[in-house]
């Protein structure tokens, strides 16, 4: 399918240069152009393979008739001037884990994760569950590793582990899985998709070419995951807070099949969205056979993906979380619901003119807030309007230190900012690594 071909890679990036690698051990006429210029060491790399590389802001004139397909980097946009022309010429439009899928040995397990909100930490906790008691596990997609760096040498009998986008999902004609996770459909990427319903639909994608023998595991609390998944024909396994579920999780522990396989008590990872993304992972898991001992295991020590929700550490009775990726008060609310602990929540960064208000359906477990930031002003008026506690700080660091001061055994130490990171950092995983360092400091 992919061998003597003529092909167009728009955007290099690590999922452009990983399908430029594969292609070019089948004797395919590869270009990629992209924007910015590219890490020396891989151009020279994929030079040596007589692919060609052109950095330019207009590729247009750069596809003629003459090429067979264009790979897109997943974030490009449909109304982009070279995929209009492609679409004119009739030129196949394709993206990398398309591309890879073709080359894959077909006896392996295919799992698939998407949805708008659980997809990396769903993907994680499939991934640790099988690893427990598995050989040959594999994770990747969206979550960082394309296809594409795997395709060749995945053995017979593999466990493919794919968190897959929207962006992706666009692009995909022939993939299939042989289960298919949707964690939740909430009106996101709107900016990239030119209606919800469209959005939606892609979404629906991840349930492509599936027949009766193929698995759909999907989110029951999520009216929109129901209502998209009501006509798909694969068999239909639920999850959710009820216990007519095939997992489901109550105010004290997590079941399957209306056993119990732990107490939420005994859970690292806290919050019902995590609930939620456990009992997704648990019905992946134990159709190929995981046991409850090695689910249990992981559940014990898995402390979440990086800077989302983040258990960091338990000190003298005091817990710390990292949530740098909270950046709007609907994140922060998910991350207050987690705990009924008294909390110590800090928030602030860039002053984007959201309300603070609107974070008023998940206060009532705050004991105070540590404000910092662009937004500490307008957070402590907030505060002083709801009779909370607020010390008003220029950085993370001082409110850190202010924590020092006042928490007290039982406490939650919440970083969960409900802003940008922009005014001091530059990206949220730098403040998230930042608040982890101070909080070795404030434990010493």
């Amino acid at each position: 399918m992919f061998e003597n071909k003529k092909i167009f890679i728009l955007g290099m990036a690590r999922s452009g240069y990983e399908a430029a690698k594969l292609l070019s051990n089948y004797n395919n006429d590869i270009l990629i152009t992209d924007m910015s210029e590219q890490d020396k060491k891989q151009v020279s790399e994929l030079e040596e393979k007589n692919i060609k590389i052109v950095i330019t802001d207009n590729p247009v004139d750069l596809l003629d008739e003459s090429y067979d397909y264009v790979i897109k980097n997943p974030g490009i946009k449909y109304d982009h001037p070279l995929l209009i022309k492609a679409k004119k010429l009739n030129i196949k439009i394709i993206n990398e884990i398309e591309m890879a899928y073709s080359f894959l040995n077909k006896d392996i397990n295919i799992i698939g994760v998407t949805g708008s909100n659980g997809k990396t930490t769903t993907v994680n906790l499939i991934y640790k569950f099988l690893c427990e008691e598995k050989d040959n596990v594999i994770l990747g997609g969206n979550i960082g590793t394309p296809l594409s760096h795997y395709a060749l040498n995945i053995k017979e009998g593999s466990y493919l582990v794919l968190e897959i986008s929207d962006h992706q999902l666009l692009d995909m004609y022939d993939f299939k899985t042989n289960v298919s996770v949707l964690t939740n459909i909430t009106p996101t990427h709107l900016d990239f998709h030119p209606s919800y319903e469209v959005y939606k639909n892609t979404k629906k994608k991840i349930f492509n070419n599936h027949t009766k023998k193929d698995i759909a595991i999907i989110n029951s609390d999520d009216p929109e995951s129901m209502n998209v998944t009501s006509d798909i024909p694969s068999t239909k396994y639920y999850y959710g807070n009820s216990n007519n579920d095939k997992a489901h999780y109550d105010n004290q522990a997590i079941y399957y099949e209306n056993k119990k396989i732990i107490d939420l008590k005994d859970i690292v990872l806290k919050g019902r969205h995590n609930y939620q993304n456990i009992c997704a992972a648990i019905i992946a898991s134990k159709i190929y056979g995981v046991t409850d001992k090695a689910i249990v295991n992981v559940l014990k020590s898995f402390s979440g993906v990086e800077h989302r929700l983040e258990y960091v550490t338990t000190y003298n009775g005091i817990k710390f979380y990292n949530d740098s990726k909270a950046t709007n008060c609907v994140s922060t609310n998910i991350a207050l619901k987690s705990f009924n602990e008294p909390t110590i929540l800090l928030l602030g960064g860039t002053d984007r003119g959201h309300s603070f208000y609107d974070l008023d359906e998940s206060i009532s477990n705050v004991k105070c807030i540590m404000a910092y930031g662009e937004t500490k002003d307008r957070i402590e008026d907030y505060a002083k309007d709801k009779g909370i506690t607020c010390y008003k700080n220029n950085t993370l660091k001082e409110s850190m230190m202010k924590v020092k001061e006042v928490m007290e055994k039982g406490d939650v130490v919440l970083l969960s900012p409900a802003c940008a990171s922009w005014d001091q950092y530059n990206k949220f995983e730098d403040r998230g690594n930042e608040f982890k360092e101070l909080v070795k400091e404030i434990t010493k």
